[in-house]
């Protein structure tokens, strides 16, 4: 019954119109929150909660925040309580599992994605401005860029609707060094810190050429006019094929006269290590700032 009558998210009275009894209803779904149940079927995903939980709330809510973060595909540590945002004047529910916030946003401002209302890009990563250091929230402000949820138009025009909010100079200063280049959460906090720490802002995926024009490799980030290169060696450079690729990049920068400086997973925990190196590396080919 539950599956021919039951999508994969169901609320309660979905399940009472199909039906099922209390036991039934216990033994197929898992409760997000009071009257809000994912079937057993299927993965506990943020997806599956917020199509769980949506309509059981007030008319205009949207997932924002961490949660809209999470369904736009940014790499933002996610767990409960899941976030949603409702108009200004609208019950605001007190939920196990659900944070309420309070915002009045224009139509713009939320989009329909994969079934369900959101926040924008460019408002959600203003909604994060609030409560993200910076190299989190550029690491989230990056691919949402990257997947063409915002860009240096839109996140401008959000930016000049605003004021005396919470995190609004935070937001303002790091939107324009956001870059749809950075591949990975790692390059763009490893970006970050190095700006904050007043180094020469860095340049996502350079292309390193040989001395006839060809491009040999790309540098996770890199100072061309310096020749300094940085990358990140996450697991997957560990793996046999990939560990023999990256000794042909590296040796092909080297023969051309790059400087490489590698990081790890254990570095992004000492950020002053990352940036002591790099700022070394800097200066042993002249730099001065």
């Amino acid at each position: 019954m539950v599956d021919s009558e039951l999508g994969p998210t169901y609320t309660w009275q979905d399940a009472r119109d199909a039906g099922l009894t209390r036991a039934q209803r216990r033994e197929d779904g898992v409760r997000v929150s009071r009257g809000a149940y994912v079937s057993r079927a299927v993965p506990l995903s943020v997806h599956a909660a917020c199509c769980a939980v949506l309509p059981v709330l007030p008319t205009g809510a949207v997932a924002s925040h961490r949660t809209a973060a999470a369904l736009l595909g940014a790499p933002v540590p996610h767990g409960w309580p899941l976030e949603v945002s409702v108009p200004p004047g609208t019950y605001r529910p007190r939920r196990r599992r659900i944070r309420v916030h309070v915002r009045d946003l224009l139509d713009e401002d939320a989009i329909h994605h994969r079934g369900l209302p959101v926040t924008s890009g460019p408002q959600t990563w203003l909604d994060l401005a609030a409560v993200l250091p910076p190299p989190e929230l550029v690491a989230v402000g990056d691919p949402l860029f990257r997947a063409g949820h915002l860009d240096q138009h839109s996140m401008s025009g959000r930016l000049t609707r605003v004021d005396g909010v919470r995190g609004v100079v935070r937001a303002r200063q790091w939107a324009p060094l956001l870059s749809p280049l950075a591949m990975s959460r790692p390059e763009s906090l490893v970006r970050c810190v190095l700006i904050e720490a007043g180094l020469p802002h860095s340049r996502p995926q350079v292309e390193i050429r040989s001395p006839d024009g060809r491009v040999v490799a790309h540098s996770d980030l890199g100072w061309p006019e310096w020749r300094v290169a940085v990358e990140y060696g996450g697991r997957q450079h560990a793996e046999r094929g990939q560990f023999g690729r990256d000794l042909d990049r590296y040796s092909l920068m080297a023969a051309d006269g790059w400087l490489t400086i590698r990081y790890g997973a254990h570095h992004l925990r000492r950020p002053e290590v990352v940036v002591e190196r790099a700022a070394r590396a800097l200066r042993s080919r002249g730099a001065v700032w």
